[in-house]
């Protein structure tokens, strides 16, 4: 019963994710994202929410507040935002207190709109949190209460320490309808560009509405006989479920439940949206990606249904020496095709996301009661040296827009391995990514969807992944076949996709001179160099904290250089780049320089090496074919 269990689960869960993306092909989009980019200021918080956060017991402003927040919704603001070089503005809609409890602040987001657009700003706006404002909201809609989300001790669960914060079941029908109106209201009355959906956090909980879709997940893919075999699923079993062990199959289904689930409300959210207008663009918060997948949130799923998410993790730079970067963030963004939102208030961070990230230089500023400062929460204004780089952004967009990644390399996350296996099994995949990341090669991260589209890469590098289905073991060994390369690091394919021991592992035939197999991950990059050096694109000398990309676009090459450090710049940097063309010229391009630089360069066969004299923060190296 219970292999037959996991099979129609997987079978499930393959057919959704493999579901046809809501995500715009690039060529679709509206096409001010591309000729434009995106230099982001936030402000989405309505007023009567900040009053509570601010820690007043209710949500009546006090004059001197609404006067500032009058002056935050004036054309003079919107003035000085543009001449700071912003021109997009992330603003409110509705945070979850009630239409009538926020009418007043929908409104004020119409026409804070219609002028941001009539000053050539484009908007997007704060639609819903994963948490409503329960207070006002039940006294307006006492059926609100039926569409708590919660948690695995039958109570609400709370936005964190903030009590007057519920979350809310995405997947409720009620709420979705709900909800649906203000996503009409946002591009019917508003007029907005894009749609934010924020705190994609939590997946079903146990609360009436997920108990019976569980049951209804199950019931759906299994004769009757194996379901009542299960027995019922009640509140009090999906609670047990959510607290179980890992090794419980049931659970295991529960996990991918609720990321799927998770992903589907994204996805009939953004549905609605499109059927009110095509082009609207579709942004979610889960958080960023990290260096693993954590269930519920699967951004591999999550992301096919819109083309743009939030990480609002720390700043990056090298503190004792470690590296710390948002370059994961952005890699999964780009292969997803979405654009990552970040905060960026400093040149690095600027740096990184023009090298890594795809149109969009970040959250510059956040704009609040009148004020302008550097992030929510700051006193700080903008830092002067930030200037520079927004102008750079605006004026050299011919080096960024329409440019595609260069990898030699893929780097499977495997969904089953990652999130059911273990973590020993996630450490190596994390391991992989970062030792790339600092060694400074050209890879993607991918995900299980990705392995139909595996042609693109010249090397995958499959580590810590011991789950895979028989159909993408098989998708594997036809790339191997078709000439593809497989490194190996540690055990592959010795369960499947529920994590169930095979006699014999999935891909234990796989040999010959296209497949290394290691245990660590240093031995797996001095394998991979000693193998196939004529596979990698880059080979670049500097020291810890330099990083690099390399995009391409007709004609041209273009080597991304990063520096983390604050000890001065990284000092005579040799580059040596695999080219597919004779090349005519490189320059140098740099956010504080007027005009670029050009270098001299030794041209060996299907290779140039050149010699950036230094990296303060960032650097494009403009390679030319000839």
């Amino acid at each position: 019963m219970k292999s037959t269990l996991c099979i129609a689960i997987c079978m499930v869960a393959a057919a959704s994710v493999l579901a046809e993306p809501l995500t715009l092909p690039l060529g679709e989009r509206p096409a001010w994202l591309s000729s434009e980019g995106i230099v982001m200021a936030g402000s989405w918080e309505p007023l009567q929410f900040r009053v509570r956060r601010d820690g007043a017991p209710g949500y009546e402003p006090t004059a001197d507040q609404q006067a500032a927040y009058a002056r935050e919704h004036s054309a003079e603001m919107i003035d000085r935002l543009k001449a700071l070089g912003v021109n997009f503005v992330m603003s409110h809609c509705y945070k979850g207190a009630g239409l009538q409890a926020e009418q007043q602040s929908m409104e004020d987001a119409v026409q804070f709109s219609k002028r941001c657009h009539e000053a050539g700003l484009r908007v997007g706006v704060y639609t819903y949190s994963g948490a409503f404002l329960w207070e006002p909201l039940f006294k307006e809609t006492p059926d609100a209460s039926n569409w708590v989300l919660l948690d695995e001790h039958g109570q609400p669960r709370t936005y964190g320490g903030a009590k007057y914060r519920y979350y809310w079941d995405r997947n409720h029908p009620d709420a979705q309808a709900f909800y649906k109106r203000i996503v009409e209201f946002a591009v019917k009355d508003i007029q907005t560009d894009l749609i934010h959906f924020d705190n994609y956090s939590y997946g079903p909980g146990s609360d009436a509405n997920s108990v019976q879709r569980f049951q209804q997940f199950l019931a759906k893919e299994f004769p009757a006989d194996q379901v009542a075999a299960l027995g019922s699923i009640t509140a009090e079993v999906v609670r047990s479920i959510m607290t179980g062990s890992p090794e419980d199959l049931l659970r295991r289904a529960w996990l991918d439940f609720q990321a799927q689930s998770l992903a589907d409300s994204y996805r009939d959210m953004g549905n609605y949206a499109r059927s009110l207008r095509k082009d609207i663009l579709l942004e979610c918060n889960p958080g960023g990606a990290g260096d693993r997948i954590r269930p519920p949130i699967d951004h591999g799923r999550l992301l096919q249904g819109g083309e743009a998410y939030w990480d609002e993790g720390p700043m990056p730079g090298l503190r004792d020496g470690r590296l710390h970067n948002r370059i994961q963030t952005y890699k999964i963004a780009r292969r997803m095709n979405n654009v990552a939102f970040l905060y960026t208030t400093s040149p690095l961070e600027m740096a990184e996301s023009m090298a890594f990230n795809l149109d969009c230089l970040g959250c510059v500023c956040w704009f609040e009661y009148g004020n302008i400062v550097r992030r929510p929460g700051s006193k700080e204004p903008m830092a002067e040296d930030v200037a520079p780089y927004i102008r750079f952004f605006h004026e050299r967009r011919d080096l960024l827009k329409d440019a595609d990644i260069v990898a030699d390399i893929g780097v499977l996350r495997s969904y089953p391995s990652q999130a059911l296996a273990g973590g020993e099994h996630s450490e190596l995949t994390a391991q992989v990514e970062q030792t790339l990341i600092e060694q400074r090669a050209c890879f993607q991260i991918v995900y299980d969807h990705h392995l139909q589209e595996l042609s693109r890469y010249p090397i995958l590098v499959l580590a810590g992944c011991v789950a895979l289905s028989d159909a993408q073991s098989s998708m594997i060994a036809k790339y191997v076949a078709e000439g593809g390369r497989v490194a190996v690091v540690a055990a592959l394919a010795t369960h499947d996709e529920w994590v169930r021991p095979r006699a014999v592992p999935a891909l234990a035939a796989l040999s010959g001179e296209r497949v290394l197999r290691c245990q660590t991950v240093p031995e797996l990059m001095d394998a991979i160099a000693k193998a196939w050096p004529d596979r990698m694109t880059l080979d670049v000398s500097g020291p810890q904290g330099l990083c690099v990309e390399v995009t391409e676009q007709p004609g041209r090459r273009l080597v991304h250089l990063v520096n983390y450090r604050e000890d001065g710049p990284a000092r005579d940097v040799r580059v040596q780049l695999r080219v597919p063309k004779p090349v005519r010229s490189v320059t140098l391009a740099n956010p504080e320089r007027q005009s670029d630089t050009q270098l001299s360069v030794d041209a060996k066969d299907t290779s140039i090496v050149f010699t950036v004299p230094e990296v303060a923060v960032y650097e494009i190296a403009i390679v030319e074919f000839g």
